[in-house]
């Protein structure tokens, strides 16, 4: 399974943000839309991730307040990316190893999506369930003995 696999399932809608954004102003966006993160662009380009946990270290940071930061001054600018082609264990692998919730999707240099971590974890269990599922079904349709021989049907 691949990342491409995911963001079909997900959807392609994107949430971005300029870097000389007020930081204030890009935590609303958050909030209103109910996400955590923003991909932060930049002339057409990926200048980095705006995740809750930037905001939080902002917060503290700021004595609880966010002031007049901009989102440039915050943001993770070598955020870990992965392409549609990458495979879903690779990406579980990286996020798990950079402690990534969000991974920005990027072919060539243009953005395709953003998958978190829910997402990955997500289709790992489907992915799971119907395996089982098949598996189940397989077992029930399992052919039965022929009790005087002790063979299966042929």
């Amino acid at each position: 399974m691949k990342v491409t696999d995911i963001l079909r399932v997900k959807g392609n809608t994107l949430y971005t943000v300029p870097p000389d954004q007020r930081l204030a102003d890009a935590v609303r966006t958050m909030s209103e839309l109910d996400i955590g993160s923003l991909v932060v662009m930049d002339h057409g380009d990926v200048a980095g991730m705006l995740t809750f946990r930037e905001v939080i270290a902002a917060v503290v940071e700021g004595g609880g307040s966010l002031g007049d930061r901009r989102v440039r001054s915050v943001m993770d600018d070598a955020p870990l990316t992965c392409t549609p082609e990458t495979g879903v264990d690779e990406v579980r692998r990286m996020m798990l190893e950079r402690h990534a919730r969000y991974m920005p999707v990027l072919d060539q240099r243009t953005l395709m999506g953003v998958i978190s971590f829910y997402d990955v974890a997500k289709t790992v269990v489907d992915a799971q369930d119907f395996e089982n599922r098949m598996l189940k079904a397989y077992i029930r349709d399992w052919p039965e003995e022929d009790k005087e021989a002790g063979t299966a049907p042929s």
